[in-house]
């Protein structure tokens, strides 16, 4: 009798605890807020659309999603943030080209992107532009390039930051164009456009964003943009590849990654939220007048990105002999 009482007893345990379990495992998510870190300071295109993404995600949830941002070199601040805030799916990462570009510009990183984390999705693509004033004798791309191989080392050409997106591009450029023109950073993309409009640089190339001000007011002229094809801000600009260098690819991009071990269900679930926003008008429109082009991916897609991006840029940096940090 005891013993039977005793099988009951254990019974009833067990059956209670079972659907407790479930219960937990089966949770909403998100069940609290959640907090997206954006390796940048405020205002930049990536900050704006993770803004945007994140107002509508906190809609169709019905919990907030807060961006914080974290700048710092290599986006290392960001990811520790991340690598600290669990597998949870309540902290959020935004990963760039740029994190790509991390991998090989510093000596170590306290990460690593393809182990450390799980991709999400991407949230836009988007291309550089190549920018000259209006009183340009340049009309062309394959004007710039045929003035620089006939001057070599005369012409210069304005970007943000050693080891940035826009610089790569440039080298890129440089070498597979066959120009040898010098590559003048500067600290800000206003920095650039003065520099361009003094003819201190004879081209730059940067972002639509940081531009777009000066396309309005027909201050800058554009000659090309970096993608495979033709913006969408910009249809009536050609590519660096159709108009010069064949070939040639910077696409620009950034996207959401959480903590490696998120369970996939949080992941499935983030990702088809993802598609749902970018995929709104509205949304569309927003990310358009920065320049962008609203494209979720799946996550295999985004790691995809992230692994060809690393080999892609790590060979750049080595041609260009660009210091590590």
């Amino acid at each position: 009798m005891d013993r039977y009482r005793r099988q009951v007893i254990i019974g009833g345990l067990v059956a209670t605890a079972f659907p407790a379990t479930v219960v937990r495992s089966q949770a909403a998510f998100p069940s609290r807020a959640v907090r997206i870190s954006v390796p940048f300071g405020p205002g930049g295109a990536t900050d704006i659309a993770t803004r945007i993404t994140a107002e509508k995600l906190s809609e169709r949830f019905g919990q907030r999603f807060v961006v914080e941002n974290q700048p710092g070199p290599g986006g290392i601040a960001s990811a520790r943030s991340i690598l600290s805030g669990g597998n949870d799916g309540h902290t959020i990462g935004v990963a760039t080209n740029g994190t790509a570009v991390s991998v090989s510009l510093f000596k170590s990183l306290p990460f690593d992107p393809l182990r450390d984390f799980d991709m999400v999705s991407t949230l836009s693509l988007f291309e550089a532009v190549f920018v000259v004033t209006l009183e340009s004798p340049f009309k062309t791309l394959q004007d710039f390039i045929k003035a620089a191989q006939a001057k070599p080392g005369t012409l210069n050409v304005g970007t943000v930051t050693a080891g940035g997106s826009q610089h790569l591009a440039a080298e890129l450029f440089k070498t597979e164009a066959r120009a040898p023109f010098q590559i003048v950073t500067y600290k800000t993309s206003p920095d650039i456009v003065v520099a361009l409009l003094r003819n201190d640089v004879q081209m730059a190339i940067e972002f639509y964003t940081a531009v777009r001000g000066q396309l309005s007011d027909k201050k800058l002229v554009p000659l090309a943009t970096s993608g495979t094809r033709r913006s969408a801000t910009l249809p009536d600009v050609p590519t660096v590849s159709e108009s010069a260098v064949p070939g040639y690819d910077v696409t620009s991009w950034n996207g959401f990654y959480v903590a490696r071990g998120t369970s996939p269900e949080i992941i499935k679930t983030l990702n088809g939220a993802v598609h749902e926003v970018v995929a709104m008008p509205d949304v569309r429109r927003r990310f358009g007048e920065l320049g962008l082009e609203a494209k979720a991916s799946t996550p295999q897609e985004l790691t995809s990105r992230l692994r060809d991006d690393i080999g892609k840029w790590a060979k750049v940096i080595e041609q260009a002999g660009i210091p590590k940090q």
